[in-house]
């Protein structure tokens, strides 16, 4: 059986992982605590292993190459089992120099598909809740969707 190091290292060459996910990994492949244990600390000395790393990569990937929102971008990194702390820190560098309104717009014009007139109710709340579940404000999806859609429902009926 290949030593935890050994199989840590090809884990990462593919992809960045926390250090939370190698942990759930290396366990579930059989090694036992110890190896683990003294992998991820060979893997973090030599920052092969880096939690803040991984949540600035994580935080770019999710508001710039997939146009999410501050709230869904933070419950990913925190999916990867990075803490609150260093997860609120990347997400506030990552949208440092994102206009969160073109990113607002853009989501909803994705979603549209460049359909325009009016829409029922069933529809703008439709759209409210992707777009919430896309992790931006409440508040601020309301008052987008009634600039771009015209009037619409109280999402909360």
């Amino acid at each position: 059986m290949p030593s935890a190091y050994l199989d840590a290292l090809k884990m990462l060459a593919r992809r960045e992982l926390s250090e939370a996910q190698v942990r759930q990994r290396l366990a579930r492949r059989g090694h036992e605590a110890d190896a683990v244990e003294q992998a991820i600390e060979k893997l973090r000395t030599e920052r092969a292993l880096d939690d803040e790393r991984v949540a600035e990569t994580i935080a770019r990937t999710q508001s710039l190459a997939r146009g999410r929102g501050k709230f869904r971008v933070r419950q990913e990194i925190e999916a990867a089992g990075i803490g609150r702390a260093v997860a609120d820190r990347a997400v506030a560098e990552a949208f440092k120099d994102v206009d969160s309104n073109a990113l607002l717009d853009a989501a909803i014009a994705r979603r549209l598909r460049g359909r325009t007139g009016a829409f029922d109710d069933r529809v703008f709340k439709r759209l409210f809740r992707y777009l919430v579940g896309q992790g931006f404000e409440p508040d601020r999806v309301l008052r987008a969707l009634k600039a771009r859609l015209g009037r619409g429902p109280d999402p909360s009926d």
